[in-house]
Order: C-alpha cells, then structure tokens, then sequence
C-alpha cells in the first residue's frame, strides 16, 4: 500500500499526458485525411440540389412539377422524382439564392450528422466509461469520412435530415411510449417513401398506437400537398411513383440494392422479376423477424438499424447516399464486443470476433463504392470476382449484417460499470 501511494504520483501525470498525446493525434490525423476523401466527390457540384432548385423554379413559373426534365450527358434526362410534400417544403427554398441554399442544406446535413452520432454513441461512452469528449470527437470524424455522408453533403441531398426524424422517433419516443410516438417517421416517409419500412417495423413491433400514428402523419402530409397541388399530387401517386426509369437505369454501380445486383448481373438483359420478388419477401421475412426478436429485448438501436438494412435491400433504387444504416450497425458491434469479457476464452473470440466485423464494416463504407471507383457506369457482365465484390460490396455486407448483426442483451446494456465514472474523464 505505502509503495503504491507513492508511485501513483509520479506515474500518473506521465499516463495522462502520454493518453492526451495519443488523443490529439488521433484527432488531428482524422481530421487531416477528410479533406483528401472529399476529394472525389466534389465533382458532384451540388448536382441533385440543382435539380431540385430548378424543378422549384420551373414549378414557380405555372408548369406542371413532373414535367421538369433536366438533359444529361450519362442518364439520358433528368426528372423531379421525390413526392408532392418534399415539394411544398423545398419551394421557399427556390426563391433563394443558389449558393445561399446549398450553405442552409450543407450546414443543416453536419449538424444532423453531429446530433445522430451523439444519440448513437452517448449510450455507448456512459455504459464502457470511455472519455466523452474524445470519443464523440473521433466518431463524428468518422462519420464525415462514411462515403454516405460524403455523397449525401456532395450532392446536396436531404437524406440525414430523415435520419433525423427516424432516429429521434424509434430511439426516444417509440421505446418510451411519447404521445408523439410515430410523427418522425410519418414525416420522412411522407418525404421520401423509402423510410415507410420503418412503419411495417413498428407494425411487426407490435407498436400498434406508433404505428398508426405514423400512418395517420404520412397521410396528413400527403393529403397537405395535395389541397395545395392537386394536379400534381394525383400525377405523382397514379403515374410517376411506378415509372422507374425517371430515376435511373437499375445496373448502375450507385445503385447498391439487390435488384442493382441482380440487375448488374444479368446487364444487358433485365433481370428475372420473379426471383427477386422471392429473395424480398425472403429478406423482408428474416430480417424484420430479427428486428421484431431485438426490439423485443429492449435493443431499439439494432431493431431499427436491421430495418434501415432491409429497406435499402429490397428497395429497386437505393442509391450510395440512401445507406446511412451501416453507422449505426457499427456502433452495435464495437458496443457488443465491448461487452464480451476479454478474461474468458469465449468472450475474447466473440470480442475479437465482433471488432474485426466492426474494422471491416468500417473500412468498406469509408473507402465506399463509387468515390473511387465509379458512380453511374452501367458495367458490362464480368468474370473478375474482385470487380463484382467492389461493384455490390454494399449490398453483400448488408446481407452479411443482416445475419451476424448481434442483439445487446437488456441487462448488459443498461448496466453502468461501477468505475465508469473515474475512467469517463480521463
């Protein structure tokens, strides 16, 4: 004891210090390599928000919204594809100017990336005691450096303002059974349809007053756009929702869906119909009965994330920027391993099990798909197993989480390690 208290004095400014130093590096390293990862992405220009502006112009001016087609060198034409209420929000933004809308969107994107990631990673420092302000700095870095974010800010899209909206429903409001339980995803589905999986979610969930209150907001949003645009709202939900070559051909590597596999794989032919409609339901299948087993157990991050996974497989369109849902995955993993306790041989296996799918998922979706490599090339057929890993690498690993995705169990994660607090500030 005597040796011990008087050892601790002089080592432990040394320790402190050598962990600062550590730290700062770390930042500063991150935050250095962003700038070169932005690099490729830049020559989107803002490009989808300029279509949207433009469409808002061409609407302001008494033409019909869906009318709007924009010439472009790779896809042919260019149409306004996203539903009537997105619309009625993005008008104000029309009658600003360009470069003062691309600031709002660009600033409103970081701060939804900062505020996700301290929803998602706060749990996570509290339960492991690990030092707040470094580990919030290190994962938002990360984050920015995710290809999605990249190409959601580069192209001027509005995909992290849902995830907002998604995040702060099905983590806060749905588990804790608010009145206003269900808004958030009613609203992002009214926006932009893709998040209406988070709806069945809540159904398979059994979150029957959620559920309908989501619907019941959808709706409200959609029958809102409609008194104010009829014409165009009844264009949209008869014709335009189901003409899906307005939004690209399917076999484009931006297109990590599985009918974008499915469709590179038998490029130039379409692909067979049927099939995918059987590996759907397949998937719809499983993975909502993972996400229904895991809200079940109290593990709202991994419900919500395998849904986030299912819509963006089965979903014909899901564009690079649409798949947010691999950052949360990655937080349940690094959580869970955390978990596992390293003194025993099993819980060091499923450690190092869960950090290395954790370090993969990782690295995959900051290197991405199409930042290096290409974005809207319809590939002929190939032979090469490496061009066909890196041309679907998105949609191969969402199915690979979709399986291997563990569920937290209730105990182990609301328990607070009694020397949480001593370790959370150093």
């Amino acid at each position: 004891m005597p040796a011990e208290s008087v050892a601790s004095p002089v080592t432990a400014p040394e320790d402190q210090r050598s962990r600062t130093v550590r730290r700062v590096v770390t930042v500063l390293a991150l935050a250095a390599v962003l700038p070169a990862l932005y690099l490729p992405g830049l020559v989107h220009d803002f490009f989808d928000l300029k279509i949207y502006m433009r469409a808002m112009d061409w609407w302001a001016s008494g033409h019909p919204l869906y009318d709007y087609v924009q010439p472009d060198r790779v896809q042919g034409e260019l149409y306004f594809t996203y539903p009537p209420f997105s619309a009625l929000l993005l008008r104000p933004f029309g009658v600003l100017p360009l470069g003062l809308t691309i600031v709002i969107f660009t600033a409103l994107t970081c701060v939804a990336v900062v505020v996700t990631t301290r929803w998602l990673v706060t749990p996570v420092i509290a339960r492991h005691g690990l030092h707040r302000r470094y580990a919030l700095t290190v994962a938002v870095l990360l984050v920015f450096a995710v290809e999605s974010t990249r190409e959601t800010i580069t192209f001027g899209q509005i995909n992290m303002l849902l995830v907002v909206l998604i995040l702060a429903d099905l983590l806060f409001a749905v588990p804790q059974a608010r009145r206003w339980a269900g808004v958030g995803v009613g609203l992002a589905t009214a926006l932009k349809l893709f998040p209406g999986i988070f709806i069945v979610y809540l159904l398979v969930t059994r979150r029957w007053r959620a559920a309908v209150v989501a619907s019941v907001t959808a709706a409200a949003a959609t029958l809102l756009a409609g008194a104010v645009a009829p014409r165009d709202s009844w264009r949209f939900w008869t014709h335009e929702l189901w003409a899906t070559d307005r939004v690209g051909r399917t076999d484009y590597t931006g297109n990590q869906s599985l009918f974008g596999l499915l469709s590179r794989i038998d490029a130039p032919q379409e692909p067979n119909r049927l099939l995918w409609l059987v590996l759907v339901v397949a998937i719809l299948g499983y993975g909502l009965w993972r996400a229904a087993r895991a809200a079940g157990s109290g593990d709202w991050l991994t419900g919500l994330t395998l849904t986030g996974l299912v819509g963006g497989l089965v979903s014909p369109i899901t564009w690079t920027h649409h798949i947010y849902w691999f950052i949360p995955a990655v937080v349940v993993l690094v959580d869970a391993a955390l978990d596992a306790d390293p003194e025993t041989p099993a819980g060091a296996r499923r450690r190092r099990r869960l950090l290395t799918l954790a370090t993969g998922t990782g690295l995959v979706i900051v290197y991405g798909v199409v930042s290096f490599y290409d974005w809207g090339v319809a590939p002929a057929r190939t032979d090469n197993p490496w061009e066909f890993l890196l041309r679907n690498a998105y949609v191969l690993l969402a199915l690979l989480l979709l399986v291997l995705l563990p569920v937290r169990r209730e105990r182990s994660r609301e328990r607070e390690p009694v020397h949480a607090a001593g370790r959370q500030h150093q």
